[in-house]
């Protein structure tokens, strides 16, 4: 079952709650028991690499790239 983070607007606490996915948009109440609480994007749901891969340098005329869009900077 999938992991939740929601933080409570009145107490500023983050919590995590194990529910369904038809069930993570429902309103959650705090463990300090107040109920205006709003869900977090997490990260792990994000996803993705780390970083991405550095371009790639042209040997030759035709491939852009540089600072003038593939022009020679004079």
């Amino acid at each position: 079952m999938p992991r939740y983070e929601y933080r409570c607007r009145t107490c500023g606490d983050t919590f995590e709650l194990s529910r369904p996915m038809a069930e993570s948009s429902e309103p959650a109440d705090c463990p300090a028991g107040h109920g205006d609480t709003v869900k977090l994007l997490s990260t792990v749901a994000v996803g993705g690499s780390a970083s991405a891969p550095a371009p790639r340098a042209s040997g030759g005329g035709g491939g852009g790239g540089g600072c003038c869009g593939g022009g020679c900077c004079g």
